[in-house]
């Protein structure tokens, strides 16, 4: 019989099923996963995890996160795992809602506006929320973009497997390390949340010394290792994640609604305070381009995030639909909210450069902390605390969500060691590229609170960095993707062709000049190593680290490089609803 004992798996579930024929001898293709649909069209055994594969020549398979409509039950296509389960029981309508909260808790309003609004109103001045609404329109044309990718191809691996299908092996590899990493540094801003909890601990508790603790580099960086915890809530599934998250997420809305309400209200009390004006709504009013995309790359820091509602994209009803449009609605929902935040706390708190003034840069990065007081009052001031760490552990959840599926995706593919393809038996999730991305946020937090004493205001710049390069590449992948379509009508020529290609141009911009920008030491908190800049050692340094184990790949796995596990016509399996 076969000598692969996956194959051998495989062969004794197709030979249980009696709508299933057994492969051919020698096939080498992964099996499907639970709650996959192999290419007979049969459902899933009850018996095995496995079906399948078609006869040789052998067709490689998605390792799309597929299929489970279910409540508690997850199961990916070509995942591997060494535990039968049940089939999937349909819950009809799952869902639907679910996803835009898990879009909105990834970006985490709250505790990115806390950490951004400081440092744009630094680079842009009054400018703020014209920069605020000029980083939304990039996002929303590359919405556009994985929409429609996701459509054709609906795959936990997103960025990484549309970018492979379209330009090949490379440029794909190098666009899935540009999400590893991005969420990997992303995951640093813990510390924001490490701060707000020591400052809540200190205001209900009416000690300073408590407040006082997080100055504490040890008590730092063991808080936030202690929220970095959070990945436990990923690691049980979909289904888990989507309930924590609607306390998180109603209370940072409810609680910015607030803000918004007080602010204005009391705009006239602060030193400093403006009336509105809609000269602020013009980005042209920049002085120079540098700020201008300085502001941006912040601005579309803000907004990252939203794609986690692909990453899930079989694991929910209406794949091919549902996971989109809850991209677009959280994008939406977000930039709603950040806009208004921030002409509210600029007509409270002005962009002076003292006292509670926006552009104090001794406040920079925590803005609620010195506004929440003046502008809610010691009680709820209190809740706006509260809500930035709710805020900062909810988006710690579902952060992991898109880096361990393309991770998950990567290794089925072969791109990646085969053990981030292994699924937890009970949970049905990608158990070991989950606790791996969350090993790493703990390394690279830790390393970088202990290098650096400026390393929130370094880690938002280079993350924008980080994040215009793989949204842009998936931007062009689409419109490269899609070519032969565009001519079809209008429509296929305005959502395939030039939405996502100017959201890929107008990222492309932004990260050029951030690149040049980036260089400087001057850049960002000013601090240097080696005589480059920070930003440029986080963010550059961190993307071109990704050659190595790209190189290491090649030699250990070749077959992926030849494009021989992952292809344009590499079919994409997901079941029906």
């Amino acid at each position: 019989m076969a000598e692969d004992p996956l194959l051998e798996v495989a062969e004794a579930g197709a030979a249980e099923s009696s709508a299933a024929s057994a492969p051919a001898a020698g096939a080498r293709s992964r099996a499907t996963g639970l709650g996959s649909t192999a290419t007979t069209g049969q459902a899933p055994t009850a018996r095995s995890n496995w079906t399948a594969c078609t006869p040789s020549p052998p067709t490689p398979h998605t390792p799309t996160a597929s299929a489970a409509r279910t409540a508690p039950v997850t199961g990916y296509h070509g995942c591997r795992c060494d535990t039968p389960g049940p089939a999937p029981v349909p819950v009809p309508g799952a869902g639907r809602a679910p996803k835009g909260k898990i879009g909105v808790s990834t970006v985490a309003p709250v505790y990115c506006l806390t950490a951004t609004l400081g440092p744009t109103v630094g680079e842009v001045g009054l400018q703020m929320p014209a920069v605020f609404l000029a980083g939304f329109l990039p996002m929303l044309l590359v919405a556009f973009a994985y929409r429609e990718l996701n459509q054709a191809v609906p795959d936990c691996g997103i960025s990484f497997t549309w970018s492979v299908k379209t330009f090949g092996p490379y440029v794909g590899w190098m666009c899935g390390w540009g999400l590893l990493v991005a969420t990997v540094v992303l995951s640093n801003l813990a510390g924001v949340a490490t701060s707000f909890f020591w400052l809540t601990a200190g205001e209900l508790t009416g000690s300073d010394a408590v407040a006082a603790l997080d100055g504490n580099k040890a008590v730092h960086v063991l808080t936030t290792l202690a929220f970095a915890a959070a990945i436990t809530i990923g690691h049980r599934g979909i289904t888990a994640t989507k309930w924590v998250q609607y306390a998180p997420v109603g209370l940072q809305l409810v609680v910015l609604a607030l803000f918004v309400v007080m602010a204005v209200a009391k705009s006239g009390e602060a030193a400093g305070s403006l009336s509105f004006s809609w000269s602020w709504m013009n980005p042209f009013g920049v002085e120079s381009f540098a700020a201008f995309t300085a502001g941006l790359s912040l601005s579309i820091f803000i907004y990252r995030g939203w794609d986690t509602c692909l990453s899930v994209d079989e694991e929910s009803v209406g794949s091919a639909r549902t996971p989109g449009r809850a991209a677009l609605l959280a994008i939406v929902v977000i930039v709603a909210s950040c806009l208004t935040v921030a002409v509210a706390a600029q007509v409270y708190a002005g962009v002076g450069g003292t006292g509670t003034g926006l552009g104090n840069p001794d406040t920079a990065d925590d803005v609620f902390a010195v506004l929440a007081g003046p502008v809610l009052g010691s009680g709820p001031g209190v809740l706006l605390f509260v809500a930035v760490v709710a805020s900062a552990a909810a988006s710690l959840q579902t952060t992991f969500i898109p880096v361990a599926r393309t991770a998950l995706a990567m290794s089925t593919y072969k791109a990646l060691p085969a053990s981030f393809a292994r699924v937890h038996p009970r949970f049905r999730t990608p158990g070991r590229a989950t606790v791996a991305a969350g090993a790493a946020t703990g390394v690279f937090s830790t390393a970088m609170t202990l290098l650096s004493e400026n390393v929130l205001v370094d880690t938002v710049c280079a993350l924008g960095l980080m994040i215009c390069f793989y949204y842009a590449i998936t931007a062009f992948a689409c419109v490269w993707y899609f070519r032969r379509e565009l001519r079809r009508s209008v429509r296929e020529l305005a959502v395939k062709g030039i939405a996502p290609g100017l959201g890929g141009l107008m990222l492309t911009a932004v990260f050029g000049q951030t690149l040049y920008d980036v260089w400087d030491p001057a850049y960002g908190s000013g601090s240097a190593v080696l005589g480059m800049g920070s930003v440029f050692v986080i963010g550059v340094g961190l993307l071109l680290l990704g050659v190595a184990p790209m190189l290491l790949m090649r030699r250990r796995s070749p077959e992926f490089f030849r494009g021989e596990t992952l292809a344009r016509d590499t079919p994409a399996l997901v079941v029906e609803d």
